[in-house]
């Protein structure tokens, strides 16, 4: 088999030379603050609404992640599940098991109750072609132009199918000014093949976003421990052996860029690792595979000048500890541990026992995977393009839809802000009207009962004032000036009674009062007289005249002009 990892090094630039900034760069640099906040505040955005589930296929089961952050920016694994599968052979493998495979995948997202539809997956080494190439130094136009007409590819890559069967991804990892060269990382996989992991992906109710080769989802993985360990050597340069029964490879990050060499195992040695336990036979598989795995190390220590003292482990292996013991024999001056994926990952109560395992180092690639958050507009910005892969043959109208989708959703959200700042203004207007006007009706009761109290004085005192202006306009008439005329008038009008009416009254200054008025029967007007006859001042009253006046209202009370002659007593 031709190894899949031939030429995968990045060329180390000489001593004292600066690498040059690429084009994108500069043009990121010069971004406005306002841009770059947008992006940010968008991309959040984006992470938020597009949650992603790491899918692990391999013939023995199915492996399900999903890591979201706290408000303190520490990943949770928020699900996790492994599903096994049953009734394949030893020899089954995931493409020649497509329908099984996507039946279980439905099976494994019901039961693990996951409810994101965007999923990461990745496809073994194998079926990928991965190299870095070395092209004339051209611009980012250039470039793109050189791909669209195939020339580039034909000429760096040498495939032997047709490059129209191959989703290919690329991307500049090194530009060199003095050389005018530059270093292009080219991935590529058969269509044929990336159709079938997404029809299962598809047929399991998923929709696949993410296509990642494994070894770059474990180096995503790694990445992030290292990150949230805060280890700033191991962030530099990190060696990570995959060792196994699918593949085996040593990938040395440095600089965080993969440095990756095949280690080859025969058919017999998988034989001896799945079922043997003679231990001379063990003996000799390890001593063979650690010759490849030294050989890898010492020519990167020779190349970079840089000393590699321990190896983190990735195995599928149950008893891969046994095998382990005798790699430390064999390399005494280099540590082997397993990787733990998950120890630096917050996990909730009902998952522990779930992540309760002796080797968790095999779960490095669902848990890599799980750390792809789709983000089409960067917040999540790395420093390679091997966290970026994305084999997906439709990727770019995929990111396209998605950033549609987001820029719609920030728009609706953007109206539904602006709507509902529009209402907590006039709400707030609103509150503080009510609040002013119920300052001002403070003691509202106490002021009401005072004005009632008030208009019945008023009516009363209005009463009072009418009956005095009466008597004014009464008093008018009486042309004198002597006490005794206010004594008389006084007794007259004590005696008037109910219903009657005084129009005038006339003194004629000696002795004799006329009085004239109306009243309402004959009645009234003769009660009159006989109170004003018992008047101690007035000697005598008498009826004059009575008559009907004219003008009166049809079905109104009948009222009866009079006039009455007081001879009063002498003075």
């Amino acid at each position: 088999m031709k190894n899949p990892f031939a030429n995968l090094f990045k060329k180390k630039s000489k001593e004292g030379e600066q690498t040059p900034v690429p084009k994108t760069e500069e043009k990121k640099k010069k971004e406005s603050f306002l841009g770059k906040f947008f992006k940010n505040r968008i991309g959040k955005s984006a992470v938020q609404g597009e949650e992603i589930v790491g899918v692990e296929l391999s013939p023995t089961e199915i492996r399900l992640a999903q890591l979201t952050t706290d408000k303190s920016n520490k990943w949770v694994l928020e699900k996790f599940f492994i599903h096994p599968i049953e009734g394949l052979d030893k020899s089954a493998t995931v493409l020649d098991n497509q329908d099984k495979f996507g039946d279980e995948l439905k099976i494994a997202l019901q039961k693990s109750k996951i409810t994101t539809t965007n999923a990461a997956i990745a496809i073994p080494v194998t079926s990928a072609i991965i190299r870095v190439v070395t092209a004339p130094l051209m611009t980012d136009e250039e470039l793109s132009k050189a791909i669209d007409t195939d020339s580039l590819w034909e000429n760096l890559v040498q495939l032997t199918d047709n490059l129209n069967d191959y989703s290919i991804f690329h991307q500049v990892i090194n530009r060199d000014k003095t050389a005018n060269t530059m270093d292009i990382l080219f991935v590529a996989s058969k269509l044929s093949d990336i159709n079938s992991y997404t029809a299962i992906i598809k047929k399991g109710g998923l929709n696949a976003v993410i296509i990642d080769v494994k070894c770059f989802a474990l180096k995503s993985a790694v990445d992030q421990m290292n990150q949230l360990a805060g280890s700033i050597e191991d962030a530099n340069l990190t060696a990570v052996l995959e060792f196994g029964l699918d593949e085996n490879y040593v990938m040395i990050l440095y600089e965080n860029n993969p440095i990756i060499t095949d280690i080859f195992i025969r058919s017999q040695d998988r034989n001896t690792l799945q079922n043997s336990d003679n231990q001379e036979e063990m003996d000799a598989l390890v001593r063979r595979y650690v010759t490849q795995v030294k050989q890898a190390v010492q020519d990167f220590e020779t190349k970079y000048e840089k000393r590699i003292r321990n190896l983190k482990v990735v195995s599928n292996l149950e008893n891969v500890e046994t095998y382990l013991g005798t790699f430390r024999k064999n390399l005494t001056n280099t540590g082997f541990n397993l990787l733990d994926p998950i120890k630096e990952i917050k996990v909730p109560a009902q998952l522990e026992e779930s992540v309760k395992l002796d080797n968790r180092s095999y779960l490095s690639t669902v848990i890599g995977l799980a750390f792809r958050k789709l983000d089409v507009f960067g917040y999540y910005k790395f420093v390679t393009a091997v966290k970026n892969i994305n084999l997906l043959p439709n990727r770019d109208s995929m990111i396209a839809q998605k950033k549609a989708k987001v820029f719609s959703n920030f728009a609706f959200k953007g109206a539904i802000g602006v709507i509902a700042i529009i209402y907590i203004v006039l709400f707030g207007l609103s509150f503080w009207q009510i609040n002013t006007l119920n300052k001002q009706l403070v003691g509202y009761d106490d002021i009401l009962q005072t004005h009632e109290l008030r208009t019945l004085e008023k009516n009363k005192v209005e009463k009072e004032l009418a009956l005095i202006l009466k008597s004014l306009k009464i008093s008018k008439s009486i042309k004198s000036n002597k006490k005794v005329s206010f004594r008389v008038l006084a007794q007259i009008a004590s005696a008037v009674p109910k219903r009657v009416k005084f129009n005038s009254i006339e003194y004629n200054g000696s002795n004799q009062i006329i009085i004239q008025g109306t009243a309402s029967s004959d009645q009234d007007i003769l009660k009159l007289i006989s109170n004003l006859n018992n008047k101690k001042l007035i000697m005598q009253a008498q009826l004059a005249t009575m008559t009907l006046p004219d003008g009166q209202t049809a079905g109104a009370p009948t009222m009866k002009g009079f006039k009455i002659a007081c001879i009063l007593e002498n003075a």
